[in-house]
């Protein structure tokens, strides 16, 4: 069925059109532009006005884990759980992502090839949730950060025949563990992983089978390495140098904007929290490496400790409380994330042919993100989604509950 949506603001993704109108038909935008220039083609359809609102292309999370709950021990849970019960959460942890606008979503790492699953009961229609861009097991060394997700790898071979592995299983990307992390006993952030030689193995081997790469890096080490590889983004980006410690490099943000890669910091409900505890400001090197030309997109690591998806919106507010215009960080959670998923020509805008993936908020999310929080409709591929009752407030995201720890790096 053909609708015309009109509102005062409709953002388009280029622009923003005052007194608007979107014409979605079948799974697509037909139309976007002035309601005073509505084709006569589309005079006749139904319309739903919507005063005081905003309609805008649907949100993407640029790194999220459907496999980890969100809660105090996700690890824990997702080792002690069988592959079924994995899957009834992704399933559930997917319906709240798409309950607070999120449309599209990167997956980067879930046991095997459950990740996939979950992406094609969605695309089927046996399950609601966002467009799902998905990674099987990440990479990583033999006991290795998140090992236990299944897969390691040490040699050149064994890790081209990872990539093969995953590419067989239908994978839209591959995820490479370039440094440790926090969330693993015996590995830590600022410990490198790979050489550089296995990394550039792993890019060249994804190349040949049609795949971009994204690699977790924390440290300084660990980021270099990928970005010399040719790897399309790097999660986190934390520059870290030692146990609280890092070191900003300018030359190695050139080195990213130069190659056009991009980073998501994986800023998030929970950053603001940690920064307060510790007095050590997470992202305080983003607002930099935007400057410097490179391209920022949003995502949450939504899974982790204590960052449930339903909390999305939090990682955009410690955007704009980094310096960042609510317009910009709009961008990063729109047009760039679609760019950096390789959807740039699907979702991401309201524009004729593309994906009718978009949201209905109450206000001006230009002027105050937190406008997003205030939904009055979400569509993703021309069906509406109404958020599961009681399963959470989306009135008042961003918050994280008081009895909960904060969640470090990951």
């Amino acid at each position: 069925m053909s609708e015309v949506l009109t509102a005062p603001r409709v953002m388009t993704g280029d622009e923003t059109v005052t007194d608007g109108a979107v014409v979605i038909g079948d799974d697509v935008v037909r139309w976007a532009g002035s309601a005073q220039e509505l084709p006569a083609e589309y005079a006749e359809l139904p319309r739903t006005g919507y005063p005081d609102a905003t309609i805008m292309p649907g949100l993407i999370d640029g790194h999220v884990h459907l496999g980890f709950d969100g809660g105090p021990k996700p690890v824990a849970r997702m080792k002690a759980e069988s592959d079924a019960q994995q899957l009834l959460l992704m399933l559930r942890s997917a319906r709240e992502l798409l309950g607070v606008g999120v449309t599209t979503a990167r997956d980067l790492g879930a046991r095997g090839n459950l990740a996939m699953v979950v992406r094609d009961a969605i695309v089927s229609g046996l399950a609601r949730g966002p467009r799902m861009v998905v990674a099987a097991a990440p990479i990583t060394i033999t006991g290795g950060h998140c090992w236990f997700m299944g897969g390691e790898a040490d040699t050149a071979d064994e890790l081209r025949r990872m990539v093969r592995t995953h590419h067989k299983q239908g994978a839209d990307l591959i995820k490479v563990m370039s440094s440790g992390g926090l969330m693993t006993t015996g590995s830590a952030p600022w410990h490198v992983q790979f050489t550089t030689a296995q990394l550039a193995a792993i890019v060249e081997e994804a190349k040949r089978v049609g795949k971009p790469v994204a690699a977790h890096a924390h440290s300084n080490e660990g980021i270099q390495r990928a970005v010399e590889a040719g790897v399309s983004t790097v999660e986190h980006c934390s520059f870290g140098t030692g146990p609280k410690d890092s070191q900003f490099s300018e030359s190695l943000a050139g080195k990213m904007a130069e190659q056009g890669t991009f980073v998501c910091p994986t800023l998030n409900v929970n950053s603001a929290h940690f920064t307060k505890l510790t007095g050590i400001v997470f992202g305080a090197h983003v607002k930099k490496m935007h400057e410097m030309g490179v391209r920022i997109i949003a995502g949450t690591d939504a899974g982790i400790n204590n960052t449930p998806h339903h909390q999305y919106l939090g990682g955009l507010e410690y955007l704009v409380g980094l310096g960042f215009a609510p317009a910009e960080v709009l961008t990063m959670a729109t047009t760039e994330a679609a760019a950096a998923l390789g959807l740039g020509a699907v979702t991401g805008r309201l524009a004729p042919g593309y994906d009718a993936d978009l949201i209905v908020v109450e206000g001006d999310p230009r002027a105050d993100i937190t406008a997003l929080a205030r939904l009055r409709r979400v569509v993703t591929r021309g069906r509406d989604y109404v958020p599961d009752s009681g399963r959470f407030d989306v009135s008042a995201p961003g918050t994280p509950l008081a009895s909960r720890e904060p969640a470090g790096k990951k």
